[in-house]
Protein backbone atom coordinates (compact mmCIF):
# COMPACT_ATOMS: atom_id res chain seq x y z
CA UNK A 1 0.00 0.00 0.00
CA UNK A 2 1.25 3.53 -1.05
CA UNK A 3 1.72 5.82 2.27
CA UNK A 4 0.30 9.53 1.21
CA UNK A 5 3.13 11.80 1.77
CA UNK A 6 2.94 14.37 4.17
CA UNK A 7 2.43 17.43 2.29
CA UNK A 8 -0.70 15.70 0.46
CA UNK A 9 -1.80 15.57 3.97
CA UNK A 10 -1.28 19.34 4.33
CA UNK A 11 -2.61 20.31 1.03
CA UNK A 12 -5.84 18.44 1.51
CA UNK A 13 -5.99 20.35 5.53
CA UNK A 14 -5.04 24.05 5.09
CA UNK A 15 -7.89 24.94 3.13
CA UNK A 16 -10.26 23.40 6.13
CA UNK A 17 -8.33 24.84 8.76
CA UNK A 18 -10.31 27.99 9.25
CA UNK A 19 -14.05 26.65 9.15
CA UNK A 20 -12.06 23.95 12.17
CA UNK A 21 -10.63 26.40 13.90
CA UNK A 22 -14.35 27.98 14.52
CA UNK A 23 -15.87 24.73 15.19
CA UNK A 24 -13.58 24.63 17.57
CA UNK A 25 -13.28 28.33 19.09
CA UNK A 26 -17.19 27.85 19.58
CA UNK A 27 -16.85 24.42 21.52
CA UNK A 28 -13.80 25.90 23.78
CA UNK A 29 -13.96 29.83 23.65
CA UNK A 30 -10.13 30.38 23.51
CA UNK A 31 -8.38 30.63 20.32
CA UNK A 32 -5.33 29.66 21.54
CA UNK A 33 -6.88 26.32 22.87
CA UNK A 34 -9.21 25.63 19.29
CA UNK A 35 -5.49 26.28 17.35
CA UNK A 36 -4.04 23.55 19.48
CA UNK A 37 -7.18 21.06 19.11
CA UNK A 38 -6.95 21.88 15.18
CA UNK A 39 -3.24 21.23 15.11
CA UNK A 40 -3.59 17.93 16.82
CA UNK A 41 -6.54 17.12 14.35
CA UNK A 42 -3.73 17.44 11.43
CA UNK A 43 -1.26 15.41 13.54
CA UNK A 44 -4.03 12.54 13.40
CA UNK A 45 -4.85 13.26 9.90
CA UNK A 46 -1.51 12.80 8.38
CA UNK A 47 -1.34 9.23 10.11
CA UNK A 48 -4.71 8.11 9.26
CA UNK A 49 -5.38 6.68 6.05
CA UNK A 50 -6.30 9.53 4.40
CA UNK A 51 -7.17 7.84 0.83
CA UNK A 52 -10.02 5.68 2.65
CA UNK A 53 -11.48 9.28 3.60
CA UNK A 54 -14.43 9.87 1.84
CA UNK A 55 -15.35 13.15 3.04
CA UNK A 56 -12.20 14.86 4.70
CA UNK A 57 -14.06 18.00 6.23
CA UNK A 58 -16.72 15.77 7.50
CA UNK A 59 -13.75 13.31 9.08
CA UNK A 60 -12.03 15.89 10.67
CA UNK A 61 -14.97 17.66 12.16
CA UNK A 62 -15.76 15.13 13.75
CA UNK A 63 -12.06 14.57 15.43
CA UNK A 64 -11.98 18.03 16.04
CA UNK A 65 -14.99 17.67 18.08
CA UNK A 66 -14.65 15.10 19.85
CA UNK A 67 -10.63 16.48 20.80
CA UNK A 68 -12.53 19.53 22.03
CA UNK A 69 -15.54 17.21 24.31
CA UNK A 70 -12.34 15.50 26.05
CA UNK A 71 -10.92 19.36 26.27
CA UNK A 72 -14.27 20.60 27.73
CA UNK A 73 -13.55 18.18 30.71
CA UNK A 74 -10.87 19.76 32.14
CA UNK A 75 -11.81 23.49 31.18
CA UNK A 76 -14.94 23.26 33.36
CA UNK A 77 -12.66 22.73 36.31
CA UNK A 78 -10.57 25.41 35.32
CA UNK A 79 -13.33 27.59 35.45
CA UNK A 80 -14.86 26.78 38.12
CA UNK A 81 -11.64 28.00 39.50
CA UNK A 82 -11.43 31.07 37.35
CA UNK A 83 -10.44 34.30 39.14
CA UNK A 84 -13.92 36.97 38.39
CA UNK A 85 -15.80 36.83 35.36
CA UNK A 86 -15.18 34.95 32.65
CA UNK A 87 -15.29 35.72 28.79
CA UNK A 88 -14.76 33.98 25.63
CA UNK A 89 -11.27 35.55 24.23
CA UNK A 90 -12.09 38.05 21.56
CA UNK A 91 -12.23 37.71 17.79
CA UNK A 92 -12.10 40.60 16.42
CA UNK A 93 -13.73 40.03 12.97
CA UNK A 94 -13.05 41.64 9.75
CA UNK A 95 -15.38 43.11 6.80
CA UNK A 96 -16.69 39.91 4.89
CA UNK A 97 -15.68 37.08 7.66
CA UNK A 98 -18.81 34.45 7.95
CA UNK A 99 -22.06 35.56 9.80
CA UNK A 100 -22.89 32.48 11.79
CA UNK A 101 -25.29 34.47 14.37
CA UNK A 102 -22.58 33.68 16.67
CA UNK A 103 -22.34 36.22 18.83
CA UNK A 104 -20.51 37.12 22.36
CA UNK A 105 -23.68 36.77 24.83
CA UNK A 106 -24.58 32.97 22.37
CA UNK A 107 -21.22 32.06 23.30
CA UNK A 108 -21.93 32.71 27.04
CA UNK A 109 -24.68 30.85 26.35
CA UNK A 110 -23.45 27.73 25.42
CA UNK A 111 -21.10 27.91 28.80
CA UNK A 112 -24.09 26.56 30.63
CA UNK A 113 -24.92 23.37 28.37
CA UNK A 114 -23.34 19.81 28.98
CA UNK A 115 -20.28 19.60 26.14
CA UNK A 116 -22.79 16.77 24.22
CA UNK A 117 -25.50 19.68 24.20
CA UNK A 118 -23.16 21.98 22.98
CA UNK A 119 -21.74 19.76 19.98
CA UNK A 120 -25.34 18.15 18.79
CA UNK A 121 -26.54 22.70 18.97
CA UNK A 122 -23.31 23.94 16.85
CA UNK A 123 -23.23 21.49 14.88
CA UNK A 124 -26.45 21.02 13.78
CA UNK A 125 -27.87 24.78 14.17
CA UNK A 126 -24.76 26.72 13.60
CA UNK A 127 -22.88 24.48 10.77
CA UNK A 128 -25.53 23.25 9.08
CA UNK A 129 -24.61 19.44 10.01
CA UNK A 130 -27.26 16.62 9.37
CA UNK A 131 -27.69 14.75 12.78
CA UNK A 132 -26.84 11.64 10.75
CA UNK A 133 -23.17 12.88 10.88
CA UNK A 134 -23.68 14.52 14.14
CA UNK A 135 -24.76 11.06 15.84
CA UNK A 136 -21.82 9.65 14.37
CA UNK A 137 -19.56 12.32 15.71
CA UNK A 138 -20.95 12.51 19.97
CA UNK A 139 -21.40 8.66 19.56
CA UNK A 140 -25.25 8.90 19.98
CA UNK A 141 -27.89 7.67 17.97
CA UNK A 142 -29.95 10.21 16.01
CA UNK A 143 -32.70 10.47 18.07
CA UNK A 144 -30.99 11.34 20.96
CA UNK A 145 -29.12 14.13 18.99
CA UNK A 146 -31.59 15.76 18.26
CA UNK A 147 -33.05 16.35 21.92
CA UNK A 148 -29.87 17.34 22.93
CA UNK A 149 -29.96 20.22 20.22
CA UNK A 150 -33.52 20.61 21.49
CA UNK A 151 -32.81 21.43 24.95
CA UNK A 152 -29.75 23.70 23.70
CA UNK A 153 -31.82 25.60 21.61
CA UNK A 154 -34.21 26.12 24.49
CA UNK A 155 -31.54 27.02 26.81
CA UNK A 156 -30.05 29.69 24.21
CA UNK A 157 -33.19 31.18 22.75
CA UNK A 158 -32.74 34.81 24.78
CA UNK A 159 -29.35 34.65 23.50
CA UNK A 160 -29.86 34.74 20.09
CA UNK A 161 -30.57 37.75 18.05
CA UNK A 162 -33.86 38.61 17.13
CA UNK A 163 -33.04 41.80 15.68
CA UNK A 164 -29.17 42.26 14.63
CA UNK A 165 -28.28 45.71 14.61
CA UNK A 166 -27.34 46.77 10.82
CA UNK A 167 -23.46 46.53 11.18
CA UNK A 168 -22.73 50.66 10.24
CA UNK A 169 -25.08 51.84 12.33
CA UNK A 170 -23.43 49.35 15.15
CA UNK A 171 -20.10 50.83 14.83
CA UNK A 172 -20.76 54.52 14.83
CA UNK A 173 -22.58 53.31 18.10
CA UNK A 174 -19.52 52.01 19.51
CA UNK A 175 -17.66 55.09 18.35
CA UNK A 176 -19.85 57.35 20.37
CA UNK A 177 -19.42 54.71 23.09
CA UNK A 178 -15.47 55.36 22.65
CA UNK A 179 -15.81 59.32 22.91
CA UNK A 180 -18.44 59.59 25.70
CA UNK A 181 -16.70 57.26 28.12
CA UNK A 182 -12.95 58.20 27.20
CA UNK A 183 -13.91 62.11 27.67
CA UNK A 184 -16.39 61.85 30.44
CA UNK A 185 -19.69 62.73 28.75
CA UNK A 186 -22.00 60.88 31.15
CA UNK A 187 -24.86 62.99 29.77
CA UNK A 188 -24.11 61.50 26.29
CA UNK A 189 -22.74 58.25 27.73
CA UNK A 190 -26.29 57.79 30.01
CA UNK A 191 -28.46 58.53 26.47
CA UNK A 192 -26.99 55.13 24.69
CA UNK A 193 -27.27 52.80 28.01
CA UNK A 194 -30.69 50.77 28.66
CA UNK A 195 -32.51 50.47 31.94
CA UNK A 196 -31.06 47.26 32.66
CA UNK A 197 -27.65 47.49 31.45
CA UNK A 198 -24.30 45.34 32.69
CA UNK A 199 -20.67 45.72 32.72
CA UNK A 200 -18.69 41.82 32.50
CA UNK A 201 -15.15 42.61 32.85
CA UNK A 202 -12.29 39.68 32.69
CA UNK A 203 -9.09 40.45 33.82
CA UNK A 204 -8.54 37.42 34.54
CA UNK A 205 -6.67 38.02 38.25
CA UNK A 206 -4.23 39.61 35.86
CA UNK A 207 -5.04 43.29 35.78
CA UNK A 208 -8.08 44.97 37.76
CA UNK A 209 -11.42 44.46 36.56
CA UNK A 210 -14.96 44.05 38.15
CA UNK A 211 -15.13 40.31 40.30
CA UNK A 212 -18.88 40.11 39.14
CA UNK A 213 -21.11 41.99 36.51
CA UNK A 214 -21.97 45.76 37.29
CA UNK A 215 -26.07 45.92 36.71
CA UNK A 216 -28.18 49.14 36.23
CA UNK A 217 -27.91 52.09 34.49
CA UNK A 218 -26.85 54.31 37.69
CA UNK A 219 -24.37 51.87 38.93
CA UNK A 220 -22.87 51.58 35.44
CA UNK A 221 -22.71 55.49 35.10
CA UNK A 222 -21.06 55.46 38.26
CA UNK A 223 -18.09 53.22 37.45
CA UNK A 224 -17.96 54.66 34.08
CA UNK A 225 -17.52 58.13 35.60
CA UNK A 226 -14.55 56.66 37.87
CA UNK A 227 -13.11 54.98 34.69
CA UNK A 228 -13.05 58.49 32.79
CA UNK A 229 -10.71 59.87 35.48
CA UNK A 230 -8.46 57.07 35.30
CA UNK A 231 -8.63 57.52 31.44
CA UNK A 232 -7.76 61.09 31.15
CA UNK A 233 -4.82 60.67 34.02
CA UNK A 234 -3.21 57.56 31.64
CA UNK A 235 -4.77 57.66 28.26
CA UNK A 236 -6.68 55.53 26.20
CA UNK A 237 -5.99 54.76 22.51
CA UNK A 238 -8.46 53.47 20.14
CA UNK A 239 -6.79 50.67 17.91
CA UNK A 240 -9.53 50.08 16.06
CA UNK A 241 -13.32 49.67 15.40
CA UNK A 242 -15.10 46.40 13.68
CA UNK A 243 -17.22 43.26 15.45
CA UNK A 244 -15.91 41.71 18.09
CA UNK A 245 -17.27 37.91 18.76
CA UNK A 246 -20.36 39.35 16.44
CA UNK A 247 -21.01 42.75 18.33
CA UNK A 248 -19.89 46.02 17.39
CA UNK A 249 -16.86 46.73 19.70
CA UNK A 250 -13.27 48.19 19.68
CA UNK A 251 -10.24 48.01 20.40
CA UNK A 252 -8.03 50.20 22.64
CA UNK A 253 -4.49 50.63 24.17
CA UNK A 254 -4.60 51.60 27.95
CA UNK A 255 -2.74 53.37 30.11
CA UNK A 256 -0.66 50.35 31.61
CA UNK A 257 0.14 49.46 27.84
CA UNK A 258 -1.95 46.53 27.34
CA UNK A 259 -4.35 46.21 24.65
CA UNK A 260 -8.34 45.72 25.81
CA UNK A 261 -11.32 45.20 23.93
CA UNK A 262 -15.16 46.23 24.45
CA UNK A 263 -18.35 44.78 23.08
CA UNK A 264 -21.31 46.14 22.88
CA UNK A 265 -24.74 44.15 23.03
CA UNK A 266 -27.27 46.55 21.74
CA UNK A 267 -31.05 45.95 21.07
CA UNK A 268 -33.86 48.81 20.17
CA UNK A 269 -30.84 51.20 19.56
CA UNK A 270 -29.65 50.93 23.58
CA UNK A 271 -26.96 49.30 24.62
CA UNK A 272 -27.90 46.24 26.89
CA UNK A 273 -24.40 45.21 28.03
CA UNK A 274 -20.96 45.77 28.10
CA UNK A 275 -18.21 43.54 27.53
CA UNK A 276 -14.56 44.17 28.52
CA UNK A 277 -11.60 41.77 27.80
CA UNK A 278 -8.50 42.70 30.45
CA UNK A 279 -6.89 39.59 30.24
CA UNK A 280 -3.32 39.83 28.55
CA UNK A 281 -3.62 36.25 27.87
CA UNK A 282 -7.02 36.05 25.93
CA UNK A 283 -5.33 39.34 23.96
CA UNK A 284 -2.33 38.12 23.17
CA UNK A 285 -3.37 36.75 19.62
CA UNK A 286 -4.41 40.58 18.43
CA UNK A 287 -0.95 41.87 19.05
Amino acid sequence: MTVPAPDDAAASFDPLRPRLIRVAYRMLGSVADAEDIVQEAFIRWMGADRAAVREPEAFLRRTVTRLCLDQLKSARVQRETYVGSWLPDPVVEAEGDEDEDVTLPLLLALERLTPLERAAFLLHDVFGVGFDEVAATIRRDPAACRQLAARARAHVREARPRHAIERRHGLELAEAFFAASRSGDMTALGAMLAADVSIHSDGGGKRPAAPAPILGRSNVLKVQKALAILFARHGSQLVRVGLINGLPGFVTREGDGELQTTALDIADGRINAIYVMRNPDKLRHLH
